[in-house]
C-alpha cells in the first residue's frame, strides 16, 4: 500500500470517530434546552455550529433512498416557534415528547405532540432531491380527537441533512433547524 492509500485508510477509520464525537458534543449541548425553548442566543449559535459540523460528516447525502430515515423519531431541538409554541402562554406548550414518523418508500409522514393535546399531524411527502421533500399536510387531529382537513396552502419542505442509525437533523423551508433520535425503526406513520 502506496503512502496515499495509507493516508486514506487511516483518513477512512478516523472519519466515524470523529462523527461520533461531534454527535456526542452536540447531544451534551442540546441537555437542559427543552427542545430549544429555554436555549439562548448563544445556545443557538453553538448548537447551529454544532449540528453544521456534524451535518458535513453525513454518511447519507442520498437521505430520502436510505432506510436509516424511516421510523419513528423523537425531537430533541429546534428553532420553529410554531413547534415550541414560545408564542402561546406555557399552559399552552406542548410538554410532552414530540415525534416525527417517516415512511419514505410510500412517501407518508406524521407529526405528534404528547402531553397535555395528544395534536398530531399526517403528510404526504414528494422527493425533489436526493435528501429534500416537499411536504403536503393532509389532516389535523386535535387532542387526539377531532379531524381537521388541511388546507391545500399547509405545505412546506424538508431538507434531511445528516442521518444515521439514531440521528437525524433536518432544515425546513422556513429556516428552522430539527435535530431528532431515532425511537422505532419500524414504525410507519
Amino acid at each position: 500500500m502506496g503512502a496515499s492509500g495509507l493516508f486514506g485508510s487511516l483518513l477512512n477509520r478516523k472519519k466515524p470517530k470523529q462523527r461520533e464525537e461531534l454527535k456526542i458534543e452536540l447531544r451534551e449541548k442540546l441537555t437542559g434546552l427543552q427542545r430549544g425553548l429555554t436555549a439562548s442566543p448563544k445556545d443557538k449559535e453553538e448548537v447551529e455550529r454544532l449540528a453544521a459540523a456534524v451535518e458535513a460528516a453525513n454518511p447519507n447525502r442520498a437521505s430520502l433512498s436510505s432506510p436509516l430515515v424511516n421510523g419513528k423519531w423523537r425531537l430533541l431541538y429546534t428553532t420553529s416557534s410554531s413547534i415550541l409554541g414560545t408564542s402561546r402562554p406555557p399552559f399552552l406548550r406542548p410538554g410532552g415528547e414530540i415525534f416525527q414518523t417517516i415512511d419514505a418508500v410510500n412517501l407518508k409522514a406524521c407529526n405528534q405532540e404528547t402531553w397535555p393535546f395528544f395534536n398530531k399531524v399526517t403528510a404526504d411527502l414528494t422527493p425533489e432531491t436526493g435528501s429534500r421533500v416537499g411536504v403536503q399536510f393532509k389532516q389535523f387531529k386535535l387532542l387526539g380527537l377531532l379531524p381537521v382537513n388541511a388546507p391545500p396552502s399547509a405545505k412546506g419542505k424538508l431538507d434531511i441533512t445528516y442521518v444515521d442509525e439514531e440521528l437525524r437533523i433536518s432544515r425546513g423551508d422556513k429556516g428552522n433547524l430539527f435535530i431528532l433520535e431515532m425511537v422505532d425503526p419500524e414504525a410507519k406513520p
